[in-house]
């Protein structure tokens, strides 16, 4: 073996080693849950530490930062996904969305916008992170009372399937990461 393909070869099985170490590329189904439902909470988890890890040591004016007038804050994006994730909590595990107090509660969260931007300001990002932290605990803790059968099921007068909805919340939180990262880079 040429001695720059032996360096090569030594690097890349390393490499691969390491990889393997980390099992940063694999998805295997959370302990104590059906597999499906298991194999989402895995990948839901996932998301949440990528989004909590890009924001977790944000200042007081990074997590208040507005990139223009239109724009929504960091902090108000995280609150944001854990009105999301409480939204089909009820419409997935009750048939239902959100009541009086609810909205009154999740309101400017949920719909972010003007409202938004004037309510959700001066808290640091680990009052929004501790929120997201307890609302994911419920989300386990009813996933876990739930079988893939259930899964499989469609919400209640809805053609949409459990799996697709908690699907739709795990998609929500990608795109929401995206926005994350692009606004965090812009910080002045």
């Amino acid at each position: 073996m040429k001695p720059i393909t032996f360096f090569l070869f030594i690097f890349f099985s390393l490499g691969i080693v390491s990889l393997d170490a980390k099992a940063q590329n694999t998805i295997k189904p959370e302990r104590g849950y059906s597999p499906q439902i298991g194999t989402t909470i895995a990948m839901l988890d996932d998301l949440k530490s990528r989004v909590t890890n890009s924001v977790q040591g944000l200042s007081q004016k990074e997590t208040d930062f507005l990139l223009d007038e239109n724009a929504n804050r960091i902090g108000a994006m995280i609150l944001h996904l854990a009105a999301t994730e409480t939204y089909y909590q009820l419409y997935t595990f009750e048939n239902r969305g959100f009541n009086k107090e609810e909205r009154a509660k999740w309101d400017a969260a949920l719909s972010l916008g003007d409202k938004g931007r004037a309510q959700l300001v001066d808290k640091p990002i680990s009052y929004y992170l501790d929120i997201w932290n307890d609302v994911r605990a419920e989300t386990k803790r009813l996933l876990k009372t739930k079988d893939d059968k259930w899964f499989a099921a469609n919400v209640k007068s809805s053609t949409m399937n459990n799996h697709w909805a908690w699907y739709h919340v795990m998609e929500h939180q990608a795109n929401h990461m995206g926005q994350i990262r692009m606004i965090s880079k812009r910080f002045d």
